[in-house]
């Protein structure tokens, strides 16, 4: 019998290490979101099980951490993909077929986890810069690092990029569908409370604003999670998207891309981003300073 890989996450400097912490990442993650959800089990998962609706701030930032622990936690990394397994260990129900499901069936989990690739590879072209077909490939193999962080066999995931087209296309063929809750989360009128962190001045401020700030930046976050979200994916969930909305992404997306790289490093990247490039810096000074 093969023996698993151990569990270690994306190395220093690689191609996922480098993105993933970029601010533009964070516009991606509704894409991803929305594609997880597309699948009936994981769909009927949160559905049922998740507190996105009575805490959608909370819920983010703690999907937010996780998700940079993944890349940038080091051992910590491992840990949190024990405690996700853990936390994910007793959701289970019926999903809208009418199946049984389980949080943690290998092919659910995978899925959850694949979805972030197609997105990633897609959006990127738009926010930061196209990948080479060499960097692609880096890509998937740096996802897979992920995917064993998250406790999931080699086995149940695709282990090249060849061989991961095609499961994803099989998937939207076969299983991917709009859910209910893909619907909340593109629907503009979707009710969502004010945000309940930050300062507390800035919190009150938002709280007073917030019935005329909510419809705008609802249909700005309707509008990336459908435009950053790959073609193909959109159509099998069944999302509109015209040529005026792409060329109005095209044009945001230029902006992105001159703006985010002149911004400084303390507001270009993510917290914890930023302190494994300052210690990767130091690692490779440290370096160079023995071997000279």
């Amino acid at each position: 019998m093969t023996r698993e890989p151990d569990p270690v996450p994306p190395p220093p400097g690689g191609v996922l290490w480098s993105l993933s912490g970029d601010i533009r990442a964070l516009l991606m993650l509704p894409a991803a979101l929305t594609l997880q959800v597309a699948h009936p089990a994981v769909g009927a998962g949160v559905d049922e099980h998740s507190v996105f609706r009575t805490d959608p701030w909370g819920r983010g930032e703690r999907s937010l951490r996780s998700l940079q622990l993944w890349v940038y936690g080091g051992a910590e990394a491992v840990e949190e993909g024990r405690r996700l397994r853990r936390l994910h260990r007793t959701i289970q129900g019926t999903d809208t077929r009418g199946r049984p499901y389980h949080a943690l069936s290998p092919a659910n989990y995978a899925w959850v986890h694949a979805t972030g690739f197609p997105v990633y590879q897609h959006a990127v072209r738009y926010l930061i810069r196209p990948l080479s077909g060499e960097q692609e490939r880096a890509l998937y193999r740096e996802w897979l690092q992920v995917g064993r962080v998250l406790g999931i066999r080699d086995r149940d995931m695709p282990q090249t990029i060849e061989e991961f087209w095609p499961y994803y296309r099989g998937m939207l063929a076969g299983e991917i569908e709009r859910t209910v809750v893909v619907d909340e989360l593109v629907a503009p009128g979707t009710p969502v409370p004010p945000p309940d962190r930050g300062p507390l001045l800035l919190r009150l401020l938002t709280r007073a604003l917030w019935p005329v700030l909510l419809p705008p930046l609802a249909r700005f976050r309707r509008f990336l999670t459908v435009g950053l979200m790959p073609p193909d994916a959109r159509e099998a969930i069944g999302l509109e998207w015209t040529d005026a909305q792409e060329r109005a992404l095209r044009r945001f997306c230029a902006v992105a891309r001159v703006v985010v790289p002149v911004l400084p490093e303390r507001l270009r990247y993510l917290p914890r981003a930023r302190r494994a490039r300052a210690a990767h810096r130091e690692a490779r000074r440290r370096a160079r300073a023995v071997s000279g």
